[in-house]
């Protein structure tokens, strides 16, 4: 366990939804528990809205009473609705604080993981435009980015806060993306490590990503990066 209140996950996809996260409400109170139990505090579920998978009315009822199942579970973080865009023209018509992470003025904007970024930076400008920041996901594990380092300057010269992936951090997701992840952690004003759990086999927890951050950049920034504390409104949802 960590020696502070806990970890604040901002990016899992543990209540089902039809997306490539949990199937049913009984394997998302499993995978939150797990993530309880390596430290978890506060836990956002944060389903993909995709442009194959929008985030019609009916699913988002789907959603909402799936999380209210699983909070009836023992033995959980705190859960928290939020959810993840994934860049798409269709999205630039819509109101982005429908989708910002409950509780803050965040909104997660996924980084595509290969192609232009045209798109994404257009989304996550219609996100600032409405008064939210964006939280750019996992751009670490960008194709667009691992091998151009000016792209990387770029997004950082925005100033957006970015998230990375724990398992980024422990090797899971290859060298180029641990480099990329530890290079953000060490240069981004602000940066916010999260699990994206989706199932048994990429599970919710944090523990040894924190465990590889305390021996790389001490414990201090570790509670940083994994209590949200220079992430304006993501630490105050411990609270």
């Amino acid at each position: 366990m960590p020696p502070f209140a806990g970890f604040i996950d901002c990016h899992s996809h543990l209540a089902p939804t039809g997306d490539d996260g949990a199937r049913s409400v009984e394997e998302g109170v499993g995978l939150a528990q797990e993530a309880r139990r390596a430290g978890t505090a506060v836990l956002f579920l944060t389903p993909h809205v995709w442009p194959e998978l929008p985030m019609h009315d009916a699913r988002e009822r789907r959603f909402r009473a799936a999380v209210a199942a699983m909070a009836e579970a023992p033995d959980l973080p705190e859960l928290r609705i939020g959810f993840e865009l994934t860049p798409d023209a269709a999205l630039l018509d819509d109101d982005p604080r429908r989708y910002a992470l409950a509780g803050t003025g965040l909104c997660l904007v996924e980084t595509p993981f290969s192609g232009r970024l045209r798109t994404f930076y257009a989304l996550a400008e219609h996100v600032e435009a409405a008064g939210l920041l964006p939280l750019i996901a996992h751009p670490e594990r960008s194709l667009s980015l691992t091998g151009a380092p000016a792209e990387v300057a770029r997004l950082l010269e925005r100033g957006w806060p970015v998230q990375v992936t724990g398992a980024s951090l422990t090797g899971r997701n290859g060298p180029d993306s641990e480099r990329l992840a530890l290079r953000l952690l060490r240069s981004a004003a602000q940066c916010v490590v999260a699990s994206d759990g989706h199932r048994a086999y990429r599970p919710a927890v944090l523990d040894a990503a924190w465990q590889r951050v305390v021996a790389e950049l001490g414990v201090e920034a570790a509670e940083r990066a994994f209590g949200g504390a220079e992430i304006p409104g993501l630490s105050a949802a411990a609270s």
